[in-house]
């Protein structure tokens, strides 16, 4: 990771801009991701309405020599699923949409679960309570508070419901890069790591896994699933630190703080 790179008023109206249009593509594809879509469905139509409706740019897209403008993680895919026609969506299965969106010379990034038709409830279980625990590290985000203090609000809720929490891969500050400093881990101990301040942007993205947290990545150098198959799920929102608290730079209208 590079070094923590304070972000300036006027730096992040632009990141606010960046965060709302991505915002916007999700609600876009509410309306498209459903049974009998596949996942490169996703991918073409989300590219689609980036490139063609917002005049941004899919910032995923060749990226580490990455062909596609975002993920799609199905069932027991931990991150960075590959879309693929032939990958159809049917009705049980859960779906994280990981997109980021550059506009203006900064870049936002944002995932989303999506449940197809009927959804077992042990996973829409999964999903939900991943949500809970992705707000309850962004709740603590201020000044003064510190890393470790989101890494132990999002495992300490992940754990108290069953589950475990992948400890490979992580938040990242994000501006005019992808991935800046610093790396955002998913637990920790309360008042240990980097002091928060005023300025820093960087995700909060949580992988919880219905069994155990071992991970192992497929033979395309890019899927992640569970070692032992159960389901994972994931979200994700691009953060700000302000001067009293937060402000989540990729809120979809469906969300309330």
């Amino acid at each position: 990771m590079d070094k923590v790179i304070l972000k300036n008023a006027a730096e992040l109206e632009i990141m606010r801009e960046s965060g709302r249009l991505l915002a916007s593509v999700f609600d876009y594809l509410d309306e498209q991701i459903t049974v009998g879509t596949s996942t490169m469905d996703i991918n073409n139509l989300a590219e689609h309405y980036i490139v063609n409706q917002l005049g941004a740019r899919p910032a995923s897209k060749g990226q580490y020599g990455y062909k596609y403008a975002l993920n799609t993680s199905v069932n027991n895919v931990v991150c960075h699923g590959v879309p693929s026609e032939h990958q159809i969506l049917k009705s049980g299965d859960i779906v994280n949409v990981d997109i980021t969106l550059e506009q203006g010379g900064f870049i936002a990034d944002s995932s989303k679960m999506y449940l197809i038709g009927e959804v077992l409830p042990l996973a829409k279980r999964l999903v939900d309570q991943t949500y809970e625990a992705m707000w309850k590290g962004i709740q603590v985000v201020k000044p003064g508070a510190t890393l470790g203090d989101i890494g132990h609000a999002i495992q300490n809720h992940a754990e108290k419901q069953g589950y475990s929490v992948v400890k490979e891969y992580c938040g990242h500050g994000i501006g005019r890069e992808m991935h800046e400093g610093p790396q955002v881990l998913h637990y920790g101990h309360q008042g240990k790591g980097l002091v928060l301040r005023e300025g820093m942007t960087f995700t909060i993205e949580p992988m919880v896994n219905q069994g155990k947290a071992k991970v192992k990545v497929k033979k395309d150098g890019w899927t992640v699933i569970t070692s032992d198959k159960k389901l994972s799920a994931q979200w994700e929102h691009t953060i700000a630190v302000t001067s009293n608290g937060y402000e989540v730079l990729t809120l979809r209208k469906d969300e309330v703080i």
